[in-house]
């Protein structure tokens, strides 16, 4: 035990005193001090990477059932043989979707109270195996209130001792014979998802492209522990919130682009008639060709529907064209001219001058554009936009999220040596970190992206033009360490023919990644020098159809962008990576396709995975190699020199 000196104690005398109120005596500041040192010694949690879900609810929420196949292993771990593979693999699909497991099985099952019987007996075994890394406090206080005392009896009791069986038998018994077997079929089933994974990392990109971003939403604000490093289209949607009138008109641009506005008008209950209205007065005659909508199985339409979208995707995007004008006229620092494109463009002709090359416009239909003053909105544009921007901030789903996505969610995270972020570190290609001017102070690195973060706090609690403008840059600027691209062509992908202006220019920063020692200097420049941390990254999809690997320098950066968005997956080959870290260290999962969770319930199959182990440590890692065992540390260092204190009689015990 240390010893601290008179001096130290002295000092730290009013937190010392603050803490004898929890521990009031020496008895009390033992038994936590003998608890701490326990928990120090447990297995670590597994912890959970998921990046760049876009919108794919099912996909997301199976992956997340299953702990990326943490929960199947640990079936196979316990039954091994004993239980045929059809009666696993049922026994899983029971445990992710418990509630419509259990209709099916009622249709299908002759005995069902021997159904129950069996089944909840291997319930309470999974249940006993994943909670087993865990404090009996810990899993305490996870418990489901209605069957607290049951499921705490069945976790701790041994089954197969002698003067226990009755008992443990008579409690399942009792279960069946009160016809409470569903609700606590669907109690441990929950619980068991609860601990197979201790912690959740969300890398950015919950929004856009699939048609579920706010039921993910959901889903997440009720998880139990979780953070979000924010994605380029998580900070839109925040944007969008905070009353950026071009987030706002990218978000809908994008929901009409996937024909997903369901999203806005129904997940969010945002009202979309004058937008609606203002597109087909404007565009009544105008096909909109070059404004199409990009369809999948699960989401068709009709032709009528289509060419109304595609009216609407043309008004909003030809309004987003002019408000980013705006937004890159008052702000000098982002160095984005050249995206100043509809002053460039030449009606009588039908051309634009891009980069001082004149070049053919494949629409020239656009009767809200003035020649004279390109980026100002007409005043039913202004209409529009005033309207949409007040449902936005005042949309009490949409806030709601917003609020959640700031208390979770940072720029970058670093956590137990890792260092999490969404897109980049912005780099020139001499390896130097990217500069960027914020109010005449330049800012580079994570200083920078520190600096960016504290704008993006203040400014949705405290909204103004200039402030909130680093919502839009952080999407589509240059050195914004979400978006990680030279520019975005959004104007050359729908109106030029010529795609060689399509390209968007990477970061140097991706083409360091695969350098050991590049991204060795990244890490330490946030503070983290242990040989075994790596750099855990998404936002650009691994293109494994064309032989890349997630797998960087040598296993030092991690890209767990697959293509869970169906929209990627056909250039992917494959339907994403997630990534769990346990007590034996880092497991690489790649997913097959994901069609529903419907038919997954119907033929009972889970998504095909395969695990590439990154790591296999000798020795299991414990709670105190861990940041949560450097709290328990600095806790404990606290409770020591209060014990100190007591013996000393500079604090008196009460």
């Amino acid at each position: 035990m240390e010893i601290f000196s008179a001096e130290t104690l002295h000092k730290n005398i009013h937190y010392m005193k603050r803490l004898s109120k929890q521990y009031p005596s020496i008895q009390a500041a033992c038994t936590e001090i003998i608890n701490l040192r326990a928990i120090l010694n447990l297995p670590k949690g597994t912890e959970h990477f998921l990046s760049d879900i876009h919108g794919e609810y099912d996909a997301f929420t199976h992956v997340l059932n299953n702990g990326s196949g943490v929960i199947r292993r640990k079936i196979e771990d316990i039954f091994k043989n004993t239980i045929r593979e059809h009666e696993k693999n049922k026994l899983a699909m029971l445990i992710y979707y418990p509630e419509r497991m259990l209709e099916k099985i009622k249709l299908e099952e002759h005995q069902i109270e021997e159904w129950y019987e069996i089944t909840l007996h291997r319930l309470i075994l999974v249940c006993r195996a994943v909670s087993s890394k865990y404090t009996r406090s810990k899993v305490r206080k996870a418990l489901p209130k209605d069957f607290e005392y049951i499921i705490e009896e069945l976790l701790h009791e041994q089954e197969r001792a002698i003067n226990k069986q009755a008992y443990y038998d008579g409690i399942i018994a009792a279960i069946i014979e009160v016809k409470r077997g569903d609700h606590f079929v669907v109690a441990i089933c929950k619980l068991i998802q609860r601990f197979a994974v201790d912690r959740l990392h969300i890398i950015g990109d919950i929004y856009d492209r699939g048609p579920g971003a706010h039921r993910i939403m959901d889903h997440l604000v009720n998880y139990h522990a979780l953070d979000i490093q924010w994605g380029n289209h998580d900070i839109l949607w925040m944007g969008a919130a905070a009353g950026s009138m071009a987030c706002i008109a990218n978000t809908i641009r994008i929901s009409a682009k996937y024909g997903h506005l369901s999203t806005i008008e129904e997940g969010y209950g945002i009202n979309l008639l004058p937008l609606v209205t203002f597109a087909i007065e404007i565009y009544k005659k105008d096909p909109c060709a070059c404004f199409s909508i990009t369809t999948r199985k699960d989401n068709e339409m009709s032709d009528k529907e289509k060419r109304l979208i595609q009216k609407i995707h043309k008004a909003i995007t030809v309004i987003q064209f002019k408000l980013e004008g705006q937004l890159i006229l008052r702000n000098s620092n982002f160095k984005l001219n050249n995206r100043l494109l509809l002053d460039k463009i030449n009606l009588e002709l039908g051309t634009v001058t891009i980069d001082n090359h004149s070049v053919k416009l494949k629409d020239t239909n656009f009767p809200t554009l003035d020649v004279n003053h390109p980026y100002d909105l007409t005043a039913e544009e202004l209409k529009v936009m005033q309207k949409l921007k007040h449902s936005y901030q005042s949309n009490e789903k949409l806030q709601k999220h917003t609020q959640f996505l700031l208390a979770k969610g940072s720029m970058y995270l670093t956590y137990n040596s890792n260092l999490l972020y969404h897109g980049c570190i912005p780099m020139e290609k001499d390896g130097k970190f990217s500069n960027l001017t914020i109010q005449e102070k330049v800012y580079s690195g994570k200083v920078l992206i520190d600096k960016i973060e504290s704008i993006i706090r203040e400014s949705y609690y405290n909204p103004r033009n200039s402030q909130l403008d680093y919502y839009w840059y952080l999407w589509a600027g240059p050195n914004s360490p979400l978006f990680g691209k030279r520019k975005m062509a959004t104007f050359e992908r729908y109106l030029i023919e010529d795609k060689e202006l399509w390209k968007e220019e990477m970061n140097p920063y991706y083409y360091f990644i695969d350098n050991a020692l590049e991204c060795t200097k990244i890490l330490k420049a946030f503070g983290i020098e242990a040989e075994e941390s790596h750099i855990i990254n998404g936002h650009v999809p691994v293109k494994v159809k064309k032989g890349e690997s997630p797998i960087k320098a040598d296993g030092k950066l991690l890209v767990i962008d697959g293509g869970l968005s169906k929209a990627y997956q056909n250039i992917t080959g494959i339907a994403g990576y997630t990534l769990i870290f346990n007590s034996y260290g880092l497991l690489m999962v790649a997913h097959e396709s994901f069609e529903s969770s419907e038919e997954a319930v119907e033929q009972e199959k889970d998504i095909v995975s395969s695990y590439t182990a990154l790591e296999n440590r000798k020795s299991r890692i414990r709670v105190k190699d861990t940041d949560i065992g450097i709290e328990l540390e600095s806790e404990i260092k606290g409770l020591n020199m209060l014990l100190q204190a007591y013996r000393t009689g500079l604090i008196n015990e009460k």
